[in-house]
């Protein structure tokens, strides 16, 4: 009696292999973050771009269909410019931050809160999620108050107060109302705009916004997109992680310097508040935010009290 042959395995795609290997990868990592707030700042050179924006978009509604509660905050700097030169209203800048009067404040909100936070809630809507559109004025989200800026003066080395206008930071945000949405199935996107006590309107730092907000609703993540892999060491290396401690070092023995400086004080202060890991990453790389969430190694620079991804 002879044996049948034995039937070969049935021939699998290579692609759907690949596209079901990492969906075994990243299982492990949504029950893990199911549930918990995501807070993500997004601008930069992924803003900008079509397929990043788009992109960006389906990464956002596929957080929520998985049970995670992201909050987007967005930036605009580049728009605002563009739209200031066409109104040739002039603008000038001190210590990286835009001196903002009343004419410019106007021109300000109705670029963040209109053309830019409409059309990043259009995309996530047209990625078949549901989205609705806030600034810090809507229901007294963002209490704000004016910036102070000092500056030394090289001849008389007398510290003068800088006037910015109607530059400010959060006072206060009022977390019921983003607690609120995450119970539902709508997406918050914020444009970085708070209201004084007088009823002003200030501008203020997405970076410093989101880190705000994510300190209010102790969020497991707060993922900066920016225009850079995260934090180098002195030799231009990346450092995939860093706790509280050794970053601080970090900026005291000047590897921290520059622009990257006001980033991670973003990090520890929201970490400071209860943010479980705050991250510095590459928006300009499609898919950022899922490779940081739901890969081993992570994508960005982590900052966290005890370190590790």
């Amino acid at each position: 009696m002879t044996d049948k042959p034995k039937s070969q395995p049935t021939q699998v795609n290579e692609d759907l292999r690949a596209k079901t290997a990492t969906l075994a990868e990243a299982l492990p990592y949504m029950r893990l973050h199911a549930g918990q707030t995501l807070v993500i700042k997004y601008g930069g050179h992924a803003m900008g771009q079509e397929h990043l924006a788009l992109s960006f978009a389906r990464d956002i509604v596929l957080l929520k269909q998985v049970g995670m509660n992201p909050v987007v905050v967005h930036g605009g700097g580049p728009q605002i410019g563009k739209m200031l030169d066409r109104l040739k209203i002039k603008s000038e800048f001190v210590d990286g931050l835009r001196v903002t009067d009343a004419a410019t404040v106007e021109i300000v909100e109705m670029v963040l809160s209109g053309s830019i936070n409409k059309q990043i809630v259009a995309a996530i809507s047209a990625a078949g999620g549901k989205a609705v559109g806030l600034s810090g004025k809507d229901a007294g989200l963002i209490r704000a108050r004016r910036l102070t800026r000092t500056k030394k003066d090289p001849g008389s080395n007398i510290e003068k107060l800088l006037d910015l206008g109607f530059v400010g930071e959060p006072e206060h945000v009022n977390a019921d109302v983003l607690a609120t949405l995450a119970r539902s199935d709508i997406i918050p996107v914020i444009a970085p705009i708070g209201v004084g006590p007088a009823g002003e309107t200030f501008n203020i730092n997405a970076d410093t916004v989101a880190g705000a907000i994510a300190g209010a609703l102790k969020a497991k993540r707060l993922l900066l997109l920016t225009d850079v892999a995260g934090v180098m060491d002195k030799n231009r290396k990346f450092i995939p992680e860093l706790t509280v401690k050794r970053t601080k070092e970090l900026i005291a023995d000047g590897t921290i310097s520059g622009g990257m400086i006001p980033k991670v004080e973003t990090c520890l202060n929201a970490v400071n508040e209860g943010v479980d890991g705050a991250v510095i990453m590459d928006g300009r790389v499609p898919n950022a935010v899922l490779l940081e969430l739901f890969t081993q190694p992570g994508f960005g620079t982590r900052i966290s009290r005890r370190g590790g991804k």
